[in-house]
C-alpha cells in the first residue's frame, strides 16, 4: 500500500511498484486527482479513498486490503504554502501512528514470508540546524515546525515499533529532484526559463546540498521496505554526494540549454534557515540494503528531462 501515491515521491513510489510487477494499492483523498498521475506515471494499482486525518479511515484501510508493507508518502509543511500547523503535526505526526499501530495490528499475506513492514518518509529537517555530517546516530534538534512534526513522527514510529515488533523504517529524504515536483522548486524554475526565455533569480549558489533523483530515492525506500533492520530506526536515503546550488543550477541548464547568462547569481538573499550540514551519511543505507545511488548529477537530470519531454509527448514514452 501507498500514502500519498499523487504527491511528488509517492507517484514513483508506486510507479516503480508496478514495474516490478507487485500487487499495490494506492490510498489517497481525491480519486479524481489520481487518474491523471496514474495515467502519465504508469501506475497500475487498486485505488480506494483514504482520509488521513480520521484514524477510523486509516484503520479500516489498513484492515481491509491487510497490506505486507504500507509506504507512508503523506507530508504537509514543505511547501512554503503549507502553514497550517494544526494539520502539520495530524499528518505528520498523527498520521505516522495511526497507520503504524492499525499495520501491527494486522495478519500478514501467507504468501509474504517478510512480516509486516512500514517504511515512513522524514526529512533532512529533523536534523536542524546541525553542522557537519548528518550521521543518524547524532542526537537531532529540529528547527522548524515542519521539522520539529517530521521529528516527532519519526519518534512516534520508533516508538509503536519499539512496543509491537513492527518492522518500521524512517528514511530521511534530503534534496530531491525530479518530474513532478512543486513548480516553485529550482529545476522546473530552470525548465520553465529555458522553454520561455526567462531568467532565473538565484543566490550565490555557495550553499551545498546532497541533490538526489526521485526516481533513486524511490529505489531506495522499496529496497528498506524489502530489508531487515532494527525496528523503528531512522536511516539516511541519499546520494551521499554534496553539491553546490551554483553547480546543480548550472548543470542543469546545460542539460535544459538554458544559457548560462540567464542565471543571475546573487539577486537573491540566501535564508537564514537554510540548513548547514557538510556531508550526509549512508552507511546505514549501504549496511541495511547492499545497495546506493550509483547516478551522478548529470545523469539524474538527463533522465528527468527526458522524463518531462515524454510527458509533454515529445518523446515515446519507455517502460
Amino acid at each position: 500500500m501507498v500514502l500519498g501515491a499523487s504527491g511528488f515521491i509517492g507517484r514513483w513510489v508506486a510507479r516503480r511498484l508496478s514495474q516490478a510487477q507487485a500487487t499495490v494499492t494506492v490510498a489517497i483523498r481525491d480519486l479524481s486527482a489520481y487518474e491523471g498521475v496514474a495515467q502519465a506515471w504508469g501506475i497500475r494499482a487498486q485505488a480506494i479513498e483514504l482520509d488521513s486525518l480520521d484514524a477510523a479511515s486509516v484503520e479500516r484501510a489498513i484492515h481491509e486490503t491487510t497490506p505486507d508493507i504500507v509506504f507512508n508518502l503523506v507530508g504537509y509543511g514543505v511547501d512554503r504554502g503549507e502553514v497550517d500547523t494544526d494539520l502539520m503535526w495530524r499528518i505528520n505526526r498523527d498520521l505516522v501512528r495511526h497507520t503504524a499501530t492499525a499495520l501491527s495490528r494486522t495478519v500478514p499475506s501467507k504468501t509474504w514470508s517478510g512480516g509486516r513492514r512500514f517504511v515512513h518518509v522524514g526529512s533532512a529537517l529533523e536534523y536542524g540546524l546541525m553542522e557537519g555530517v548528518a550521521r543518524e546516530e547524532r542526537p537531532p534538534v529540529a528547527h522548524t515546525e515542519y521539522g520539529r512534526s517530521k521529528l516527532e513522527g519519526t519518534t512516534v514510529l520508533a516508538e509503536v515499533a519499539a512496543a509491537t515488533g513492527l518492522n518500521a523504517v524512517t528514511g530521511r529524504l534530503f534534496t530531491v529532484y525530479g518530474p513532478g515536483e512543486h513548480p516553485g522548486r529550482l529545476l522546473p524554475t530552470i525548465r520553465r526559463a529555458a522553454i520561455d526565455g526567462t531568467v532565473v533569480r538565484l543566490t550565490a549558489g555557495t550553499q551545498c546540498r546532497d541533490f538526489s533523483y526521485v526516481d533513486d530515492v524511490a529505489e531506495g525506500l522499496i529496497r528498506l521496505g524489502a530489508s531487515f533492520g532494527v525496528p523503528g530506526e531512522a536511516i539516511n536515503v541519499a546520494a551521499g554526494r554534496m553539491t553546490s546550488v551554483r553547480d546543480f543550477a548550472q548543470t542543469a541548464a546545460q542539460v535544459l540549454h538554458l544559457p548560462g547568462d540567464r542565471l543571475q547569481f546573487g539577486a537573491e538573499e540566501v535564508r537564514p534557515d537554510e540548513m548547514r550540514i557538510s556531508g550526509v551519511a549512508v552507511d546505514r543505507l549501504k549496511a541495511r540494503t547492499g545497495w546506493e545511488m550509483a547516478a551522478g548529477l548529470e545523469n539524474g537530470l538527463s533522465r528527468a528531462a527526458r522524463f518531462e519531454d515524454e510527458l509533454a509527448g515529445d518523446l515515446p514514452q519507455q517502460s
